[in-house]
C-alpha cells in the first residue's frame, strides 16, 4: 500500500515538474522575443528621445553629460589625481628647470619691466633690468584643490614655494640724477595660484579660455644690495624700492585682477576685470601721530589707494607743524570686486626733497561697508599692515567712507531725500525725479553727473560738558565755547561758566553754509582768565551727518583734553543748488 501511495505521489509530482517546466520555458521565450521587441524599437530612439523617457540615473556619464559638463567631471578626476603625483611634478619641474629658466628669463623681463613702471614711487625716474635669470633653484608645489565654478568652469589652485637664488640686478635711477645698480637677493615666496578655465564650450580642448591670478600671497621676501656700496646712503631708497616690488607683484596678478589668455577664438572681455562700483573717501583729519621731526613737529600727507597703480593714488595737501591735521579733502575711487578689495591709508611726513616717512598706515576692508550707507571710522595707524603684532601708538585718522555700486545715487554728490518741494525749473534742472537724464520718450536712461552746491542753514545747540579738566589751582575751570565754520570762518561764543567742571549753556547759533560738503564745524572749549585764556580742548566735525539725517543729538569726546564730553544738538535746513559738470 505505501508503494502504491509513493508510485502515484511520484508520478503527480513528476507530472507537475514537467508541466512547470514547460510552462517556464513559454513565458521565457515570450519575454525574450518582448524584450527583443523592445531592443529593437528602443535602437531607433535617439539620445535626446531616450532622455524624455528614462530619469540620468540609468545612463552612464558619456551619455548623461554634455561635451562641458563631461570636461568639468574630467577635469575635476584629473585634478583630484594630482595631489598624490606632486612629488612627480616637483620632481620632473627639478630636471626641466634649466630650459624654463632660460627660456623664461628673458619673457620674464620683457613683461615685468613695463609692469614696475606703473608702479615707479616719485623718488624714482626709472627702474629697468640690466639682469635677470631665475637661478637653479625649482620652485615647488605644496598644494592643489579644485571646484567648479556653477557648470561654467573650472578654477584649480595651487600652492607654491620658492626660496630661489636668481640672479637679479636693476638699474635703478633717482630724481636727484644718482644712477644706482641694485641687486635684488634671497628670494622667498609663498603663495597660491589660481588657474580658471572657463567658459566650458563644446569644442576641444573644451575649455575658450584660461586666467590666471595670484589669489594669495603668504610671503614675499627679498633683500637689496647696491652693487659695490651701501643702499642706506640714500635714506628712504631701499624702502621705495622694495615697496615698488611688492606693490608691482600684489596688485597686478593678485586676485581680483586676473591675466585672461585665450584659448580658441571669441569674446572673452565678460572675464576681465571691470569696475562695479565707486568708493568715496573723505580724508577728515589725523590726532596724536608720532611726530618724526627733531625740531618741530611732522609735516603729515596722506596717500590713499585701493589699487597702488600711480594714476590712481590720491594725495592730500601738506599740513606743516602738526600732529593733529585737519584736512577734510574729498577722494573717489573705482572699485572692481568689493568683497576683496581694501582701502588703504598711509601719512607720511614730508621731508622736502629726501624721501618722505611713514608715520603709519591703515586699512578698511570694503566688503565691511554697507553700499549707499556712510560710514565714520576711526582707524589706528600701524607701521606695516601685514604684522598684527605691532602695539605701538602711532596716532589715529579720521574717515568717512561711502561705496556706491553702479546704479546706486551717490550720497556725497547728492546727500537729499527726494521729498522736498522744488519748483518747476528746479525739476528741469535736476533732468528727471532719479537725477538722470530725460530722453525724448521720457524714460531716464543714462546716467548724469551732476555737482551739488551744498547750501543751507545750520543751527548748533551747545547744551553742556561734562567731567572737564581742572584748569586752576582750586581744581576749577570758568569754561566758555567758541563755535565756528572752518571754511567760512563764521564765529561765535558761548557765555562763560565760572567755577564748573559740569557747564551747562544751552545756547543756539546758526551759520550760513555756502558748501556744507567741504565746510567743517569746530568747536573749541576755553578757561576763562581774568588776564587771559587757556586752551582745554576741541571737538572737530565734517557736516556729513546732520546733512544725511536732518538733525541729531549726541555726546563727543573733547580732543586734546584727559577728559571731557561735550552735549551737542545739530540741526540743518537745507536750500541745495545744482549745477552740471
Amino acid at each position: 500500500m505505501g508503494f502504491v501511495l509513493g508510485l502515484v505521489l511520484g508520478i503527480t509530482l513528476g507530472l507537475a515538474l514537467v508541466i512547470g517546466f514547460v510552462k517556464s520555458e513559454n513565458a521565457r521565450s515570450r519575454r525574450r522575443s518582448q524584450l527583443a521587441t523592445a531592443v529593437a524599437a528602443f535602437s531607433r530612439l535617439t539620445v535626446e528621445d531616450t532622455r524624455k523617457i528614462l530619469p540620468p540615473e540609468f545612463y552612464p556619464p558619456w551619455v548623461v553629460f554634455s561635451q562641458r559638463q563631461k570636461l568639468s567631471l574630467y577635469l575635476s578626476l584629473l585634478f583630484l589625481h594630482l595631489a598624490p603625483m606632486l612629488d612627480w611634478l616637483n620632481s620632473l619641474l627639478t630636471k626641466i628647470w634649466p630650459y624654463v629658466n632660460e627660456a623664461a628669463s628673458e619673457l620674464i623681463k620683457a613683461n615685468v619691466e613695463p609692469i614696475l613702471e606703473q608702479y615707479t614711487p616719485v623718488i624714482l625716474s626709472s627702474i629697468k633690468f640690466s639682469k635677470f635669470t631665475l637661478g637653479t633653484v625649482a620652485p615647488q608645489f605644496t598644494g592643489v584643490s579644485i571646484f567648479e565654478e556653477g557648470g561654467d568652469g573650472v578654477t584649480m589652485e595651487l600652492e607654491m614655494n620658492w626660496d630661489g637664488n636668481p640672479s637679479i640686478i636693476l638699474d635703478i635711477n633717482t630724481r636727484l640724477g644718482v644712477a644706482l645698480p641694485v641687486q635684488v637677493k634671497n628670494i622667498g615666496f609663498t603663495g597660491v595660484f589660481r588657474l580658471m578655465f572657463k567658459p566650458l564650450v563644446d569644442e576641444f580642448p573644451c575649455f575658450g579660455a584660461v586666467c590666471f591670478s595670484l589669489r594669495q600671497k603668504k610671503k614675499l621676501d627679498l633683500t637689496l644690495k647696491v652693487v659695490g656700496g651701501d643702499i642706506s646712503t640714500i635714506p628712504g631708497l631701499s624702502s621705495a624700492i622694495e615697496d615698488t616690488i611688492r606693490d608691482a607683484v600684489e596688485d597686478s596678478i593678485t586676485w581680483p585682477v586676473r591675466k585672461v589668455i585665450p584659448i580658441l577664438p571669441g569674446d572673452y572681455s565678460d572675464l576681465e576685470l571691470k569696475p562695479v562700483g565707486m568708493l568715496e573717501v573723505k580724508l577728515v583729519q589725523a590726532k596724536e601721530l608720532t611726530n618724526k621731526d627733531l625740531v618741530g613737529k611732522s609735516d603729515p600727507y596722506a596717500v590713499l589707494y585701493v589699487r597702488p597703480l600711480r594714476d590712481r593714488m590720491k594725495k592730500s595737501k601738506t599740513i606743516n607743524n602738526d600732529l593733529n591735521p585737519v584736512w577734510n579733502e574729498h577722494f573717489e575711487f573705482i572699485i572692481e570686486e568689493a568683497s576683496t578689495q581694501h582701502l588703504v591709508v598711509k601719512i607720511y611726513d614730508d621731508e622736502g626733497f629726501q624721501a618722505a616717512e611713514l608715520i603709519g598706515c591703515a586699512q578698511v576692508q570694503l566688503k565691511d561697508l554697507e553700499p549707499g550707507k556712510v560710514k565714520d571710522v576711526w582707524l589706528k595707524l600701524v607701521k606695516d599692515l601685514e604684522i598684527q603684532r605691532d602695539t605701538k601708538y602711532r596716532g589715529e585718522v579720521h574717515l568717512e567712507l561711502l561705496y556706491c555700486p553702479n546704479g546706486m545715487e551717490n550720497g556725497f554728490t547728492n546727500p537729499f531725500q527726494r521729498d522736498f518741494s522744488m519748483t518747476s525749473l528746479e525739476r528741469v534742472l535736476k533732468g528727471g525725479a532719479n537725477g538722470l537724464e530725460v530722453t525724448e520718450n521720457g524714460n531716464g536712461n543714462m546716467p548724469k553727473k551732476r555737482d551739488v552746491i551744498v547750501r543751507g542753514v545750520l543751527s548748533v545747540t551747545v547744551i553742556s560738558a561734562e567731567d572737564l579738566p581742572p584748569s586752576d589751582l582750586m581744581g576749577k575751570a570758568d569754561p566758555y565755547v567758541v563755535v565756528s565754520m572752518k571754511k567760512s570762518g563764521l564765529r561765535n561764543k558761548t557765555r562763560v561758566v565760572n567755577n564748573s567742571l559740569n557747564p551747562v549753556w544751552n545756547q543756539t547759533f546758526d551759520f550760513v553754509v555756502e558748501d556744507g560738503l567741504h565746510d567743517m564745524l569746530i568747536i573749541e572749549i576755553w578757561d576763562h582768565d581774568t588776564f587771559g585764556k587757556d586752551y582745554m580742548g576741541k571737538c572737530i566735525f565734517t557736516l556729513t551727518r546732520v546733512i544725511l539725517e536732518g538733525e541729531y543729538k549726541d555726546s563727543f569726546s573733547v580732543d586734546g583734553a584727559k577728559s571731557g564730553k561735550l552735549n551737542l544738538h545739530l540741526k540743518w535746513m537745507a536750500q541745495p543748488i545744482y549745477r552740471d559738470s
